[in-house]
Order: C-alpha cells, then sequence, then structure tokens
C-alpha cells in the first residue's frame, strides 16, 4: 500500500495563510547555517589577506542587512558601530582596488566580527518577512536608492 499524501487545500485562501504563517518564522536552520557560513569564509579570507573584492562585498551587504534588522528590533548594532565599520571597509576598498591586496587589520577583524555574530543571531530569530524586507531594503540601495527615500517607501 502507497502511502498518501497530505491534501492541501488548493484555496487561494489557504495557500495565503500558509505563506503568511511561513514569513513569521525564522529561516530554516540549515538555511540560515549555509548563509552564515559564506559571510564567514569572507571575512576570514580578509582577516588572512587573502580576500578580494567579493569578500569586501559580502562584509559590506551583511553590514548593512544587520543594520536593518537591528533597526526594527533583531538584534543590537549601534551608529557609531555602523560608521567604524564602513570606515574600515573604506579602507580595504581603497588598498584592495590600489595594491591587489584585500585585508583587514586586528581591529576591522574585530569590528565585523561583532557584526557576524549580530547576524547570525538575526538569521536564527528573525522572521522570514524581516529578512526579505531587509533583503529587498539593500538591493534597492544597491540600485541607487538611498537610505531616506527608501524608508519612505513599504517594501
Amino acid at each position: 500500500m502507497m502511502a498518501r499524501t497530505i491534501p492541501f487545500s488548493r484555496n487561494p485562501q489557504a495557500a495565503r495563510a500558509r505563506h503568511s504563517k511561513t514569513l513569521l518564522l525564522p529561516l530554516p536552520r540549515a538555511e540560515a547555517d549555509k548563509l552564515s557560513l559564506q559571510v564567514h569564509i569572507a571575512l576570514d579570507a580578509m582577516r588572512r589577506g587573502q580576500g578580494n573584492v567579493s569578500a569586501a562585498q559580502t562584509l559590506c551587504q551583511v553590514m548593512i542587512v544587520t543594520g536593518l534588522l537591528a533597526e526594527v528590533g533583531y538584534g543590537c548594532a549601534t551608529f557609531e558601530q555602523m560608521q567604524r565599520a564602513e570606515q574600515v571597509l573604506s579602507a580595504a576598498f581603497d588598498r584592495g582596488r590600489d595594491t591587489g591586496t584585500w585585508l583587514l587589520d586586528d581591529e576591522g577583524f574585530e569590528e565585523f566580527a561583532t557584526i557576524l555574530a549580530t547576524y547570525d543571531g538575526q538569521l536564527r530569530r528573525a522572521p522570514l518577512a524581516a529578512i526579505a524586507n531587509a533583503s529587498e531594503k539593500l538591493k534597492r540601495f544597491r540600485a541607487g536608492e538611498s537610505f531616506a527615500e527608501i524608508n519612505r517607501k513599504r517594501v
């Protein structure tokens, strides 16, 4: 005898309800771990002076998403912390562009290790809707919108 699948209603309202419930849950642990691992690899490469523009961009994106999620109550990140991290990355981008060496000094590494610890916690606790919203804001920022414009619009 073959096992029967659970019949899900094809009703659009039921589908929307399931989707809404999913958005209230955190990312599945395996997906959160996969995202986290990519970022930790980028940080390690930058610490060892073996980074590249892609690793620096990854850290930049995570810094922004971490700040956006903290802004809406998931994790703690201060404006000053984000400013210091931005300065660290700006110096890394300048050094990488000018010399071909993509790295973070010890202080820069510690700054980003703290941000990544916050990001890891956010991935495990923040609902998928909050992560998706922060990711959409990052996408719009990368497309050229200012954060002031992004925050005025609902995502």
